[in-house]
């Protein structure tokens, strides 16, 4: 019995060493993973991937147009007098009201009923529409190629969004390891003021300063700590994990020059944009409404055949008549005040309308493509120059705590000299990020979506 227990808690032990193993194992997220995940499970890009299935079925649709329809009917009269059914055509059907009941009932005791039962089928097939049917199927398998726009434009705004949170988390790890390096140079500047103190070498007010400021620091690291989860909760909820998932980003912040000029991101965005697509499609979309409305100026024709039997039997049976027919048929609109001439001068303004956002779209990625350019390049000169001035501060600082410990130097040059390497650091992680974020957004606004 003991062994038996023993054994149980041995592999309790097991597997619970395996778990916390695998968990503080796993593998920092990527970014090509974290996009990966976002796409799998964002309720954007699945709605408009409904969207392009909805459009789709809408195109199908509009093939039916083109078929044949068979129509069926089944009815069933009773009627105050007889009716006679003969086998000569329509024509023998009745007996009018107009003769006595008395007179006909001798001549009406197989052939006629107050019960009269019928059947018709109507195969009908459009020769044609003047148009519409074709120009609605055209409509519907544009409307398609926007959804599949729609749905790239999408995917692309969801990359972005991965992209700047990654970075975000990224800075924010970066701000939380400046704000520790901070606490660790006060800590270590309490020491040495607070050995001078005992010595006798140095006030007590500096001793005080240097803890006021090892406090200020630390606050600054509880909020360093606070921003980098706030950035994580929040890239979980894009990701739609759980917001308390715990995880790990590969560090890829970094200066990559960017290798294309203003002109060529220009050019490419022009060329590649979905957005700018889906105006294109719009416009043409907008054309073939044209044409839909202008149809009604136009007969239809069509052919149909059709089918009868009439009854005084509910199976259609017994004594009947049947008919059929062929028929040609033209249908011709011969006024309607103007309506389908307002309709297809409606739509013509449409099209004006369509052409004039697509000029309004061009400009406004335009204006986006150099932005973003502008702000890549404003960022990457600054990594030069926060790379320099984190040179300088370093140096300085060293020179300032070997004065102080020869007291040349006081406190406060301590202080500054410590908060000054603190504010170059910050800047050269936040300009390394504005670069990696302006350039995934320059990227965005040419249409890419990844590189």
């Amino acid at each position: 019995m003991r062994m038996k227990y023993f054994i149980g808690f041995m592999l309790w032990v097991t597997v619970s060493s395996s778990a916390v193993w695998a968990q503080g194992s796993q593998a920092p997220l990527t970014l090509e993973e974290s996009i990966k995940i976002a796409m799998e499970r964002s309720l954007t890009v699945h709605s408009d991937i409904m969207g392009v299935e909805g459009s789709e079925f809408r195109r199908k649709e509009a093939i039916t147009n083109f078929l044949p329809q068979w129509t069926g009917q089944y009815n069933y009269t009773k009627y105050s007098y007889p009716f006679f059914i003969g086998p000569l055509g329509a024509s023998t059907f009745l007996v009018t009201a107009a003769v006595p009941t008395k007179a006909i009932v001798p001549f009406l005791d197989q052939n006629s009923n107050n019960n009269i039962y019928g059947f018709n089928t109507t195969v009908s097939q459009p020769l044609f529409t003047g148009g519409f049917n074709l120009a609605t199927y055209r409509s519907a398998k544009l409307g398609v190629d926007l959804s599949k726009e729609s749905l790239e434009t999408a995917k692309r705004d969801l990359v972005l969004q991965v992209r700047v949170g990654y970075f975000t988390i990224l800075r924010a790890e970066k701000f939380l390891a400046v704000a520790e390096q901070q606490v660790k140079n006060f800590e270590a500047q309490l020491e040495v003021t607070q050995a001078f103190f005992d010595v006798g070498i140095v006030p007590k007010n500096d001793v005080l300063l240097a803890e006021v400021n090892l406090a200020n620091a630390k606050q600054q690291l509880v909020k360093a700590a606070n921003d980098l989860a706030t950035a994580k909760a929040s890239f979980n909820i894009l990701l739609r994990r759980e917001v308390d998932t715990s995880f790990e980003v590969v560090d890829i912040l970094a200066h990559k020059a960017f290798p294309l000029s203003f002109e060529q991101s220009l050019e490419e965005a022009l060329r590649v944009r979905p957005e700018i697509k889906a105006a294109q499609l719009n416009i043409d979309q907008a054309k073939e409404n044209v044409k839909i409305a202008r149809s009604g100026f136009f007969p239809t024709v069509s052919l149909a055949g059709n089918y009868g039997r009439t009854s005084d039997w509910w199976t259609l049976g017994s004594v009947h008549n049947d008919v059929w027919t062929v028929q040609a048929l033209a249908t011709f609109t011969l006024w309607n005040w103007g309506n389908t001439a307002f309709k297809v001068g409606e739509n013509r303004v449409k099209v004006k309308q369509a052409e004039d956002a697509k000029a309004q779209l061009i400009d406004s990625v335009t204006l986006e493509v150099k932005d973003d350019y502008l702000n890549m390049q404003v960022a990457e000169r600054n990594i030069s120059t926060a790379e320099k001035s984190i040179e300088q501060a370093e140096e300085n600082l060293r020179m300032t705590e070997e004065r102080y410990k020869y007291q040349v130097s006081t406190q406060t040059d301590v202080v500054n000299a410590v908060t000054l390497l603190a504010q170059a650091r910050t800047n050269y992680y936040g300009a390394l990020s504005d670069f990696n974020v302006a350039k995934a957004q320059l990227e965005r606004a040419m249409g890419r979506m990844y590189p």
